[in-house]
């Protein structure tokens, strides 16, 4: 037997070697190496960091940041704890719950002032001759008022101290609705202060709160410093940053509305405990975030987004413009009324102008079908006025 000879079969004319074949060594370019690597670094950031500005989203897609957001897997949802899970029931029930059915629905004309209510005489002519079709509350926070309308008599409820930008303000609103949500009849609760007069004839007003089946909560986001600078980590985990909103307190709500007001007990806890002037170095006011916050998170599409009560705070103060006495004109009332777009700005220093259309059942309408803030000695030139404005 012969060594040293690799071993073979012959088929045919091939021969077929068993022995080991030696392939070359591969060449791999190393700037395929590293282009690679980059552009994976690359995708890793845009997924952790993702791009703020239009102009970097452009750099991904020509569609902007939503068409990267498309592509990016979901945020995970977070676990709700016992007390949101309790929460979230008990306003689903609610809010799937059929109206309760009236044969005399009523409005709640709910007025939450110190003391006595100036224009009684001017709600006077507005309530006469429709006796049946509404309630009177008054909430008289420092002393019983004196009535000079008989559909004011007898109205108040049981009042306690308020004080401004606290949660007692808050206290004060929910006191009214309890008592008006007493009376079955009451189908819509419309909030007034002692400055706020009408705009319109009662049933004009009767017909668009009741007609429609949404509230009117005015509720936008602000990220400045009367925003979301006032916003507290201590709110979480129920409520976010980007859920925290704001908004006037003169609200209009329909009745599932002030039930679920009622009923809730958690978002109200963390506005009452986290949500006060001086807190942090924040000035938080309770009534101008508590149901913009709560109506955003719980039944955003349930809401206009914008107050009917109108009030001009084109002076930039704590307080908005005061109309007095040579104010109160024709043209006043007819340009409030002719409104028909909600505006609200920013308080960060690019002030954004926010605008929305005031849809009625998907119509165009005036947004606003009360207006504040009149001084007392106006009261003669409204009567005077009212006739005429109110037709408008």
């Amino acid at each position: 037997m012969k060594t040293g000879q690799p071993w073979r079969i012959n088929m045919g004319d091939i021969p077929i070697f068993s022995g080991a074949r030696h392939r070359p060594p591969l060449k791999r370019p190393l700037w395929i190496i590293v282009l690679v690597s980059l552009v994976s670094i690359f995708v890793i950031c845009a997924f952790l960091y993702p791009p703020q500005s239009s102009a970097a989203c452009y750099i991904f897609s020509s569609r902007g940041c939503k068409a990267i957001s498309d592509w990016l897997p979901p945020a995970p949802a977070r676990e709700y704890n016992d007390d949101e899970i309790a929460s979230r029931v008990v306003i689903k029930e609610i809010l799937s719950a059929p109206p309760v059915q009236s044969k005399n629905p009523k409005l709640a004309f709910m007025f939450l002032t110190p003391s006595a209510v100036p224009f009684e005489k001017l709600w006077d002519k507005f309530f006469h001759g429709h006796e049946g079709k509404f309630s009177v509350y008054v909430h008289a926070s420092k002393e019983k008022a004196v009535h000079l309308s008989r559909y004011f008599a007898n109205r108040e409820i049981r009042s306690d101290q308020v004080i401004w930008g606290k949660i007692s303000m808050v206290d004060a609103e929910r006191r009214l609705l309890a008592n008006a949500l007493q009376d079955p009849d009451n189908q819509h609760f419309v909030l007034l202060s002692q400055s706020c007069v009408p705009l319109y004839t009662f049933d004009y007003i009767y017909d668009y709160l009741m007609n429609t089946n949404i509230s009117y909560v005015d509720c936008f986001e602000d990220p400045g410093p009367h925003g979301n600078g006032r916003y507290s980590e201590h709110m979480l985990p129920e409520i976010e940053m980007k859920d925290f909103r704001k908004g006037a307190q003169w609200f209009s709500v329909k009745r599932q509305h002030a039930v679920i007001i009622m009923a809730d007990n958690l978002y109200y806890t963390k506005f009452r405990d986290y949500c006060k002037p001086g807190l942090e170095g924040r000035n938080c006011i309770a009534d101008e975030h508590y149901l913009p916050t709560f109506f955003n998170i719980i039944d955003p599409g349930g809401i206009a987004n914008w107050s009917v009560t109108h009030v001009d705070w084109s002076e930039r103060k704590w307080h908005p413009k005061l109309y007095r006495a040579g104010d109160i004109s024709y043209e006043l009332l007819r340009n409030i009324t002719s409104i028909d777009v909600s505006i609200h700005v920013t308080s960060d220093a690019k002030k954004v102008v926010q605008r929305w259309p005031c849809l009625w059942n998907g119509q165009q309408r005036p947004c606003y079908l009360f207006a504040r803030k009149f001084h007392p000695e106006s009261l003669s030139n409204l009567l005077h006025l009212f006739a005429n404005y109110t037709t408008v």
